[in-house]
């Protein structure tokens, strides 16, 4: 069999490796163009997709909309401690304001699809996507981060993009342009969690 010709898959390649989260502090406010999120909302549907189920849902947040996200993350906040202070609510409102877009992920899954596609597996495809969505974000000159915490898990943020008990919010992707790369990080080695099962 005749060697592979890696040279041809080194932008795909340098695209994962060199994948890193961009803190949102470093975000302009210049928003990703139309036909960029497009791109990116293409590249998450090439995610693998057992039977083809489609659970990915991707929800669009820009403009005055991040400030209907953050009411509703402070209405969360002051639910789990009604005595929360005011700056913690400010804060909690300013959250979506970090970034000029937000990518809400949901793995919408059909349980009546298993056993045959386990729900695992639809979250798993879901998650998947999100991923090829931030690589394609980055590939592209922007800056992303995946973000999750308790407004991920709460029952009226769930509620609000229409998730039902067996389905997964994934995360809040920021994105944005920044004028300066993401932080280095240091990377673990693939080797101390690899091994060879021979049976």
């Amino acid at each position: 069999m005749a060697e592979a010709d890696t040279s041809a898959v080194s932008p795909v390649l340098d695209a994962l490796i060199n994948r890193a989260s961009m803190p949102p502090r470093l975000f302009s406010d210049a928003a990703p163009a139309r036909a960029d999120i497009e791109r990116m909302l293409e590249a998450a549907m090439s995610a693998p997709d057992h039977g083809a189920v489609h659970p990915w849902r991707f929800h669009l947040i820009e403009g005055e909309a991040r400030n209907k996200l953050g009411d509703l993350f402070a209405e969360v906040l002051l639910d789990r401690d009604p005595f929360a202070p005011t700056a913690a609510i400010e804060k909690a409102k300013a959250r979506p304001l970090r970034a000029p877009l937000i990518i809400t992920v949901c793995a919408k899954v059909d349980p009546s699809r298993a056993p045959k596609i386990p729900v695992v597996e639809q979250v798993v495809t879901a998650a998947a996507a999100m991923e090829h969505l931030v690589i394609a974000a980055q590939a592209m000159g922007y800056g992303a981060i995946i973000l999750t915490g308790p407004n991920a898990h709460a029952g009226k943020v769930r509620a609000a993009f229409g998730l039902d008990r067996e389905d997964e919010l994934l995360g809040f992707v920021y994105i944005g342009c920044a004028d300066e790369p993401a932080p280095a990080k240091e990377r673990p080695n693939a080797a101390e969690y690899t091994s060879e099962w021979n049976g």
